[in-house]
């Protein structure tokens, strides 16, 4: 597989190679139009509080000028920003890392509102909260259509690799105790694919990572050092409410025109005109992330993993083309953990294989995952790194 570097190097958003004149730019050290925005806003974000990286400081200079400059192997500030909207900073009180995500209201409405729900007193310490918490709003002068949402800095939720088939059953249960969560707010997320699933990263990456590379440190360069999610367990977030919408609590079945977010399957998106119930949606959401992103894969980034068969029945209910035949979610988490239950400490503990993998490397791995396997055994250390199922020896 690609890394995100070169892609973020050498490749635009659609993953095809950059023509001459794209490469030239590069070189040249120019900011795209989207990255402008953020080096003009950089005086009055330090004065929030925020301090973007040097390729966004209003006086940078490219570190390579007068040397060659590799696209395969890029110095830290030449990787530039692969989303426009969304970009990493730094507290300058204590140095956190945090992410910036600037909001035309306009276009998502309904984003800020929502995302204030999941940090109010009443729902912030729930447990099943697995919404991105809102840290700070900001108003950018000159901008009175815009707003940026201070959010924590999370890391894509497939990185490093699952390990075991404890860790898959982990996050799985996390996501759907999580959609349960909101879905009980009466909010129907509307968007849910791998882009918008993240995970807190400090716990397995406490070095941090960078933004265009989790498997980097953030000098760009760096190998970062990961633990396994069995070593330290994280907590997965769904993130990017800006589809969403809440209903009253008297609609029972709201019917609503599609949205067309990042996963572009759905059944009953493909009839014109037709008022579905968004909340039959997410369920098909769910079911489909899980279905290409653990069991069957898909070609374009992702290859599923051997052995996860065993969720087929639930996730085929859940990806059914009628909507209103779909389970609810409750009916998901319970019979999630009904078959959660049936799994031994041998299979929760084993290693998730991906298809189609390069044997050499599966050579190496499958001996790495056995040395941790024993000693996690030794440790009595839990299958499932939540330790939600506590009678699993």
């Amino acid at each position: 597989m690609t890394t995100p570097t070169v892609i973020a190097a050498t490749t635009n958003l659609k993953g095809s190679l950059l023509d001459d004149a794209a490469r030239e730019i590069i070189r040249k050290g120019l900011l795209g139009k989207h990255e402008i925005y953020w080096r003009d806003y950089q005086p009055w974000l330090k004065t929030c509080g925020y301090q973007l990286r040097p390729r966004f400081q209003p006086d940078w200079v490219p570190s390579w000028q007068g040397s060659e400059y590799s696209l395969l192997n890029p110095p830290e500030d030449g990787l530039r920003l692969v989303r426009a909207a969304v970009i990493d900073a730094t507290l300058i009180k204590d140095g956190k890392r945090v992410t910036l995500k600037r909001v035309n209201k306009e276009d998502h409405p309904n984003e800020l509102e929502i995302t204030q729900l999941w940090s109010s007193e009443a729902l912030s310490n729930d447990p099943q909260n697995h919404c991105i918490p809102l840290l700070d709003v900001l108003y950018p002068p000159n901008h009175p259509d815009h707003l940026i949402m201070v959010l924590p800095f999370l890391r894509t939720y497939d990185t490093p690799r699952f390990d075991t088939f404890g860790e898959v059953i982990d996050c799985v249960d996390q996501l759907f105790k999580g959609l349960q969560f909101i879905h009980r707010q009466h909010v129907a997320h509307r968007d849910i694919h791998p882009g918008n699933i993240m995970m807190e990263g400090e716990v397995i990456c406490p070095g941090s990572w960078h933004l265009h590379n989790n498997s980097l440190a953030p000098d760009g360069r760096t190998r970062a050092k990961n633990f396994t999610r069995t070593q330290r367990p994280p907590k997965y977030y769904f993130i990017d409410f800006g589809l969403s919408s809440q209903y009253d609590p008297s609609e029972a079945d709201p019917l609503e025109l599609p949205v067309i977010g990042g996963d572009k399957t759905v059944p009953e998106f493909q009839t014109s005109g037709t008022l579905f119930n968004p909340f039959h949606t997410d369920i098909y959401y769910m079911g489909n992330f899980v279905r290409e992103n653990f069991i069957d894969g898909k070609a374009s980034y992702t290859h599923g993993h051997y052995g996860m068969k065993f969720l087929q029945p639930l996730i085929s209910d859940m990806v059914q083309d009628d909507p209103a035949k779909r389970p609810t979610i409750d009916e998901v988490v319970v019979r999630f953990e009904e078959m959660c239950k049936r799994l031994g400490s041998w299979k929760l503990r084993s290693r998730p294989a991906p298809r189609n993998a390069f044997v050499p490397y599966t050579i190496s791995r499958v001996c790495r995952h056995w040395v941790r396997r024993v000693g996690y055994v030794i440790r009595r250390i839990p299958p499932i790194p939540s330790g939600w199922q506590k009678n699993k020896a």
